[in-house]
């Protein structure tokens, strides 16, 4: 299969759903493998949400990136970026501004290959290969110095990546790693899902995700406070994905779990 599919590096076991793949099908991407449409469709149809919490997610992305922008930041930190679909971090950023600068952090073969594929010939966007729990190795990567300039705020995304990060990883110090390595009025924005506003439709899924070695760490809202340490959150809070500055009302969800995930941005005084 590797022989016709010059995307899939050869390392990579087919027969492992992965969560960069997984996310990228739900979002209808193209790369992405039998065994994690299989796995993604046994969780849909155990919790049909599962769609909108990608959707809403998405959504979010766009609107911090947006308002990174118009707080002054102009370069980005990506930590467990994913496969690069339509309206990945570089292409909204660079749109607003051609001269903002994107270092995307992934360790799944398929979403870095892919990813070097998308940033061919832009010379302000990267991707690094590396496990963002190693925060020293990923701060002072080549490619990372190379494309950020640390004396100046930046905007650090962890998208979706924190619930993957098991306490023995310690996410907190992790986070804070990132936190201490950037400069006043930088920012750093997270989604996170939670057990807060969990259904038994939830813990079915969490439970396929556990089948299919998907590692899923659901934390509360101060848990998920804690990844912010001292910086400051900017308003409206911790809220859910849909409910983070909306651009039109009909998109707020009615109940948080419509959304499955906490959501905030925070600035570093």
């Amino acid at each position: 299969m590797t022989g016709q599919t010059g995307w899939i590096p050869e390392t990579v076991d087919i027969g492992q759903p992965s969560t960069a793949r997984m996310y990228d099908y739900i979002l209808g991407g193209g790369h992405n493998l039998e065994a994690d449409r299989l796995l993604v469709d046994k969780m849909l149809a155990a919790q049909p949400e599962m769609r909108r919490f990608a959707i809403m997610n998405r959504a979010f992305l766009r609107r911090v990136v947006l308002f990174l922008i118009e707080s002054g930041i102009r370069q980005f930190l990506d930590l467990g970026s994913g496969i690069p679909t339509v309206g990945n971090v570089h292409e909204i950023a660079q749109q607003a501004d051609p001269e903002c600068r994107v270092v995307y952090v992934d360790y799944e073969p398929v979403a870095v290959a892919h990813s070097e594929l998308v940033l061919e010939g832009n010379d302000r966007a990267v991707i690094l290969q590396a496990d963002i729990t190693e925060p020293d190795i990923v701060l002072h990567a080549p490619q990372t110095r190379r494309t950020l300039d640390f004396r100046e705020p930046i905007g650090i995304l962890a998208i979706t990546i924190g619930h993957h990060l098991s306490p023995q990883r310690d996410p907190v110090g992790v986070f804070a790693r990132y936190r201490d390595a950037v400069t006043p009025g930088s920012y750093l924005a997270i989604t996170h899902t939670t057990d807060d506003y969990a259904t038994a439709r939830t813990l079915a899924v969490r439970e396929l995700a556990r089948k299919g070695h998907i590692g899923v760490y659901p934390r509360n809202r101060a848990e998920v406070m804690a990844l912010f340490g001292d910086f400051e959150l900017v308003e409206p809070g911790l809220v859910t994905t849909s409910q983070w500055r909306p651009e039109r009302p009909e998109d707020v969800a009615v109940n948080p779990e419509d959304d499955g995930f906490y959501a905030a941005v925070a600035r570093k005084p």
